[in-house]
């Protein structure tokens, strides 16, 4: 089918291309239920639930062997030390593990002891809880491996309160050596563990990274044919940000290390996704331009896009299953057809303009996809070990592209400031758990008091965006998961029942805690009243319902009223974030533009400007993801929301011209005068970081291309003539659009900063 539907006849490519068209939509989109299904299966074979499954063995495992050589009351004990050793237990590298693991159970074990203590003493107990919440939740001053850590230390000291209390100081040390023994145990199974599943969670890892990068693929398809709507870019830098972070998980974990062929298979398709990455930015730069011309190619074009992201999905379902992956499709024909189409109107009709300009766009259009199919390929190629992956610019410096395995004592030294976001989190946190102890000791039942302080502190986070998304999970993954846990205690099942289910609900809270909470918030409430009900005798399922629910309101109800006190709005740093993409954007311009210079340009280029490109991606993200927090701020307090929005598209489109002068320079070079760019080159790379440096003035861009004697043009109005074959001319239109971008860049930039007061 494909070989007809690509035919060279340029008489029939308009019937060709339809019926290219009609088939890759036919292939590209199945049907409801199978889309469903496939959802499903690809969330069954995921990471997180791998590694959900992974938690909830080990703890049955640790629960099963300590009951049999202890009894069920060191059973339980231990349970809780597992609980709170398994919260940092995510798919990781394998270097640093260990590390990472064992600071909750070293310093939690501690406080649960403290807590077992002081049960009997409710006022004592709450001065330890107050500092103690402080301290642990300054551990989110390392960011995201640091915050499982602060919920570890606060569920060691939360989950000492669930037991009766203990009738001596001995059975409170006997209870807090079971409690170590459990989170002693987990730890060595889950570094053993992480050890067995690593090669199957990079390859997971890089298949959900696939998944995302097709859906980027159809939404670009979508916007090819349809009149984006306003505030549709928004949606696709949201997109990129969430690219950029799900990239750095994937680098961490597939560059550790990359020694075996298995592992430099993935490596190297990792590679070839960033590639696949910078052509997307790039393409977004002709959407306007390719639906103006109103071109009957628009439908083409996006079915081909469609059909590589089917491609790509081919690749990842692959991965997850462990299966070959067919090969990916050949679109050449299909691209020459049509860029040969637009050429025939343009040669019949020379006094057109408008045939030259589509003529001109198309070409550069399907040079672009052509780029991409090609990666397309190359990534089928390699999972098909077809292939063999050039990992010239990581193999000796792959520690520079992963995160940190130790921990640094780099963020304890600027956390002592006022504005520090970690510290006023860290005081907010114990405001919030005091005010809730306190009024947890009035309610009239008073005997789960720790399920107001719990969702406290799964709720509570550290920008009010995150809180109020947590507020509405929480309270509605309670309300169903208690009224499913008051069904199945109804029923009476047996014991051996409800024990797998709590291991079952304990895997499903683990597994889907970042990916959908309200899951983790159902199977939660689940776990929480089977063992209350296992743990107690007494224990009648519809008033610990109620109890559940009215502590659980209660609980969200503070989290959402401290997230006012001692906020950290956005706008108090925002000017940091962006001076960040200014100083990024400029060091990637610089590296970027330096690549003519190489002797030798491959696809491999050089290790430095890898570096310069992830650092600004990731600050370009981080402002996006800054501005979305400070969306449901109070407006009062609100950073200029416009400007920001406009800086964020001309970062990024900025971003996408130099990705376009990365693959002219890479992969067009014998099409390149490179005595003639070599001025253009270096001009432009100066332009351009004299714009981006806001310390320094400097003249606006459109003074300095207004002088006749400039090495770099201005900015074209039209394309270049799509019949010469020289690239040189794309090249420096590229490069003056950059500048100017740059220009809009900075301007953007200190309008923010005027308007944030930080100038």
């Amino acid at each position: 089918m494909l070989r007809q539907a690509t035919g060279t006849h340029h008489d029939g490519a308009t019937h060709t291309n339809a019926e290219y068209k009609a088939g890759m939509n036919q292939a590209a989109a199945p049907s409801f239920a199978a889309s469903r299904l496939g959802r499903m299966r690809r969330t069954a074979l995921s990471a997180a639930v791998f590694n959900g499954a992974s938690v909830a063995l080990g703890l049955l495992l640790i629960a099963l062997l300590v009951h049999a050589l202890f009894g069920a009351h060191a059973a339980s004990n231990a349970s809780v030390g597992a609980i709170v050793a398994l919260i940092p237990d995510t798919p990781r590298a394998r270097r640093g593990k260990f590390a990472h693991l064992i600071v909750a159970p070293l310093l939690g074990v501690p406080l649960f002891l403290a807590v077992q203590l002081l049960r009997g003493h409710p006022v004592e107990l709450g001065l330890l809880l107050v500092p103690a919440t402080f301290f642990a939740f300054l551990s989110t001053a390392w960011g995201r491996p640091g915050m499982p850590v602060a919920a570890g230390l606060m569920f060691a000291m939360l989950l000492a309160l669930a037991p009766e209390p203990a009738a001596s100081a001995h059975e409170a040390l006997q209870r807090t050596g079971w409690c170590a023994l459990g989170a002693g145990l987990y730890v060595a199974w889950a570094t053993a563990a992480n050890a067995v599943l690593n090669e199957r969670y990079r390859a997971q890892t890089l298949a959900e990274l696939l998944l995302t990068v097709a859906a980027l693929l159809r939404t670009h398809a979508a916007r090819i044919t349809r009149v984006p709507a306003p505030g549709t870019l928004g949606g696709v830098l949201r997109r990129q940000a969430a690219l950029a972070e799900q990239l750095q998980a994937a680098r961490d974990l597939i560059l550790e290390t990359p020694d075996t062929p298995a592992r430099q298979r993935l490596a190297g398709m990792l590679i070839v996704v960033l590639e696949m990455r910078d052509r997307l930015i790039a393409s977004e730069l002709d959407i306007e331009r390719v639906q103006a011309s109103h071109s009957a190619s628009l439908e083409p074009l996006a079915a081909l896009s469609c059909a590589m992201a089917l491609d790509v999905e081919r690749v990842a379902d692959a991965l997850l299953s462990g299966a070959r992956p067919p090969a990916a499709r050949e679109h050449g024909a299909v691209l020459s057809d049509l860029r040969e189409q637009a050429l025939d109107e343009a040669r019949a009709h020379p006094e057109r303009g408008e045939a030259m300009q589509q003529a001109a766009l198309l070409r550069s259009v399907c040079v672009r996809l052509g780029d991409q199919a090609s990666a397309v390929r190359q990534l089928a190629a390699l999972a098909r070990e077809e292939a063999e992956p050039d990992l010239s610019a990581v193999r000796s410096g792959w520690q520079l592209f992963v995160s940190p395995a130790y921990w640094s004592r780099q963020p304890l030294r600027g956390l002592w400031r006022w504005r520090q976001p970690a510290l006023r989190h860290a005081l907010r946190a114990a405001l919030a758990i005091g005010t809730g102890y306190a009024l947890a000791m009035l309610l009239p039942w008073g005997s789960r008091d720790y399920w107001v302080l719990i969702t406290i502190v799964v709720v509570l986070r550290g920008s009010l965006a995150q809180t109020l998304e947590r507020r509405n999970q929480r309270v509605l993954g309670t309300l169903a998961g208690s009224a499913l846990a008051v069904g199945l205690l109804a029923a009476q099942p047996p014991v051996a029942v409800l024990l797998g289910v709590v291991v079952l609900a304990q895997g499903l809270a683990h597994a889907f805690v970042v990916r959908r909470y309200v899951v983790t918030a159902v199977a939660g409430s689940v776990l929480g009243l089977v063992l209350a009900h296992l743990l107690s005798a007494t224990s009648q399922p519809a008033f610990d319902f109620a109890e559940r629910v009215g502590d659980t309101l209660l609980g969200a109800a503070l989290a959402w009223g401290f997230s006012y006190v001692l906020p950290s709005w956005e706008r108090m740093r925002i000017a940091l974030t962006v001076r960040r993409v200014c100083l990024a954007m400029a060091a990637h311009a610089r590296q970027s533009l330096a690549l003519a210079t190489l002797a030798e340009v491959t696809g491999q280029p050089e290790l430095a400007w890898r570096l310069a490109r992830r650092e600004a991606y990731d600050a370009l993200s981080a402002l996006v993801q800054a501005t979305d927090r400070a969306l449901v701020e109070p407006r009062a307090v609100q950073p200029p929301m416009a400007l920001l929005e406009q800086l964020q598209g001309h970062g990024y489109q900025l971003l996408g011209q130099l990705s376009a002068v990365q693959s002219i320079l890479l992969l067009r070079r014998q099409r390149l005068q490179l005595q003639a760019i070599a001025a253009p080159l270096a001009e432009a790379a100066s332009n351009i970081e004299q714009q981006l440096d806001l310390a320094h003035p400097c003249e606006p861009v459109a003074a300095r291309t207004q002088g006749g004697g400039d090495a770099m043009p201005a900015v074209p109005e039209d394309l270049p003539d799509p019949f010469v074959a020289d690239s040189s001319p794309w090249l420096l239109r590229r490069l003056a659009l950059a500048v100017a971008l740059a220009g809009e860049v900075r301007a953007d930039a200190l309008a923010v900063l005027r308007e944030s007061g930080a100038v």
